[in-house]
């Protein structure tokens, strides 16, 4: 479809005699983070006051959750602490050795991981580690994290995540499973979201707050940036080994990836980007419209909010097909066209013979964009306004979503009018970036990241390195997960 694509989800489960029938749940909420694999690794500890060792149970699977697990595969995943994984696959990073969590034994005894991000330095890191005798089983960069845990001189699993967290940059949220707690660790910068959650004596980590609401648990709180959370069967003990930074929260976490129900970065994200769209019709409004559409789903609350402002009725003109899933169609170019369609389909009676406003929540390559507008042309419509819910994307990101490079990028080659007469509208305005930190309610500097609107990165990262670097680009790692 053209869009972003996040690259993953992460739960923890410690405590609930049906661990990893929890994470199920809580990766089945959260399958909108990532839809070509997933997997769960649980931990037996039958075994921890008799004679045997404690045991990973394990699965991963290409697919989606519900086509991955069974209740078959579900009851051989026994213990009562576990964690899982969603993850988005860039092309040549699809290989079963990448699907997560990745499970070692070590000094320290199990370990198991779950990462959502991006580490910026990792190909730097992994030619260190190759060099003085690391052997990688993945071409993921979150096995570099797991070296730099297992080479880490601390005397115990707390003192080597300090360790590595201070020698990687980038963005990581991520859950860490040993022998008897689970860690839940976030980079300084706050790139990714991660939560904390409770059902009755058990703990839950989390990418989203979607994940609590379908275990029935309740929300405790976020992970702060650069926090480390150590979870035991005890409680909960919080650690700040790094120095603390501006934070950096990703801006297209409310934008598009986050499911609108859930609460990250202090805000549900509904009334977030209905805000964008209000503040959308006053910097861009459409005078001569007669009707509001959305692009669904994200651009459904965006055109919501933007109908309220104008006065303008919100119809539904696109409806869409949730069951497309996979095809058996390999994605050629001749007929890639049809993926659109797959998706999404006009309501002739909404669009004939009207003036529509259309909102959509970015354009990337535009590719996607000059279809839906091409279909609501052909569907009757009298004029298209494109009014896009988030500034024009310019820079690639290197924190965790697959981004095309900048020469992929529409509005990193076209100003707005070219742009414009490219997609075949009749109008097009963006939420400019001084609108978007008024929805996301920033003050000051601001607390979130607009790196791909800007180019201002929260870090400096090299010109070399390829956002969300995959082995399609040659030897190197691939994207995040």
């Amino acid at each position: 479809m053209g869009s972003l694509k996040e690259e993953c989800g992460v739960v923890g489960v410690l405590g609930h005699p049906d661990a990893a029938k929890m994470v199920y749940l809580g990766l089945f909420a959260q399958q909108h983070r990532g839809q070509e694999g997933c997997g769960i690794v649980s931990l037996d500890h039958s075994g921890i006051e008799g004679s045997q060792p404690t045991k990973f149970h394990v699965h991963k699977s290409f697919g989606l959750v519900a086509e991955s697990f069974n209740e078959e595969i579900l009851a051989r995943l026994t213990g009562d602490h576990a964690i899982g994984h969603v993850r988005y696959s860039t092309q040549g990073g699809h290989t079963i050795e990448n699907i997560q969590p990745f499970h070692f034994r070590t000094g320290l005894g199990p370990l198991a991981i779950a990462h959502n991000g991006n580490l910026t330095n990792a190909a730097e890191l992994r030619t260190e580690l190759e060099a003085s005798g690391s052997l990688f089983q993945s071409t993921s960069d979150t096995e570099v994290f797991v070296h730099l845990i297992a080479r880490a001189e601390a005397p115990n699993m707390l003192g080597r995540i300090f360790s590595a967290m201070a020698k990687v940059s980038g963005a990581y949220s991520m859950v860490v499973q040993c022998e008897d707690r689970l860690f839940a660790v976030r980079d300084s910068f706050g790139f990714r979201p991660l939560v904390l959650g409770r059902r009755n004596d058990s703990y839950i980590v989390a990418s989203e707050t979607c994940a609590l609401d379908i275990m029935d648990a309740e929300f405790i709180r976020e992970v702060s940036p650069g926090e480390v959370v150590e979870i035991t069967r005890a409680g909960m003990t919080s650690h700040f080994p790094l120095a603390k930074r501006k934070t950096a929260f990703c801006s297209f976490e409310p934008i598009y990836f986050a499911r609108p129900d859930s609460r990250i970065f202090g805000e549900e994200i509904y009334v977030l980007r209905r805000r964008m769209g209000e503040i959308l019709a006053r910097q861009a409004p459409a005078n001569d419209a007669d009707i509001v559409i959305a692009v669904p789903d994200s651009g459904v609350p965006m055109a919501m909010g933007f109908a309220k402002v104008s006065g303008l009725p919100f119809e539904l003109g696109l409806v869409r097909n949730h069951y497309v899933g996979r095809t058996f169609i390999q994605p050629a170019q001749d007929i890639r066209d049809f993926a659109v369609r797959l998706k999404l389909n006009p309501v002739l009676s909404v669009l004939k013979g009207k003036s529509v406003v259309v909102v959509d929540d970015s354009i990337v390559r535009g590719t996607t964009s000059e279809k839906i507008i091409r279909m609501v042309r052909q569907a009757g419509a009298k004029k298209i306004h494109l009014r896009v819910g988030s500034p024009p994307i310019t820079h690639s990101c290197f924190y965790g979503v697959d981004t095309p490079s900048r020469s992929k990028l529409l509005a990193a080659q076209k100003d707005v009018e070219s742009i414009r007469a490219s997609l075949g509208c009749d109008s097009l305005a963006y939420l400019s970036i001084e609108g978007l930190r008024e929805a996301l309610a920033e003050k000051g500097e601001g607390r979130f990241c607009t790196a791909c609107f800007s180019g201002q990165y929260p870090e400096p990262v090299h010109a070399d390195i390829p956002p969300q670097p995959t082995d399609r680009h040659g030897p190197g790692l691939s994207a995040s997960c």
